[in-house]
């Protein structure tokens, strides 16, 4: 199995997963949609009711606000496509979750890195792109304002731009979203 990976990032509500889901939409197979989000209230429980109806029913939807790693590595092969939407949504679910008094789950770090990882070994498969699987990933960019005046928003910001870096660094094309605009800024290698 081969794959490729298109990261999508820009601030919010800057048009960066419908661009995403449009692109996705465009590739012919099976499709998956991995949805980060959590309904913590009835805003956000009404936000994603909205996205579920704006999917078609060709997508298989998988609603993670952790495991994102293991849904990828499971769904993976038996699709296409797969639309994750989105890591900074992911992120924040890492870091606001119950802490664990006995040290059992992982740190934020280890959850990032093992994604990191996983994502390198997908890349690392196979160089035949003409039957390759398409991984579109979303995230904000949440570097482009002030510093924050909270050290748990200062970590959001930090573990959100290392993420960003590492992921656009294995992507084979990024783009940036605003206003409504994709702007591609890595090209695929030929």
């Amino acid at each position: 199995m081969s794959v490729q990976i298109f990261f999508i990032t820009g601030g919010a509500r800057s048009g960066k997963s419908s661009f995403a889901m449009s692109e996705a939409g465009k590739v012919k197979g099976r499709k998956a949609y991995i949805a980060t989000a959590q309904a913590l209230d009835e805003e956000m429980h009404d936000r994603i009711l909205r996205h579920r109806q704006q999917r078609s029913a060709e997508w298989d939807t998988y609603e993670e606000p952790l495991q994102v790693t293991d849904v990828l590595e499971k769904i993976m092969t038996a699709h296409d496509v797969v639309l994750l939407d989105c890591l900074t949504l992911w992120l924040s679910n890492l870091m606001i979750r119950e802490p664990d008094s006995g040290r059992i789950r992982p740190t934020v770090d280890e959850y990032l890195s093992e994604f990191v990882a996983m994502l390198q070994q997908l890349k690392g498969l196979s160089h035949d792109t003409r039957h390759a699987s398409r991984l579109f990933i979303v995230s904000n960019e949440v570097g482009m304002g002030i510093v924050p005046e909270n050290e748990l928003a200062r970590k959001f910001r930090d573990h959100a731009g290392i993420l960003n870096q590492k992921i656009a660094a294995i992507a084979d094309e990024v783009y940036l979203v605003t206003a409504g605009i994709p702007v591609k800024i890595k090209e695929r290698k030929q």
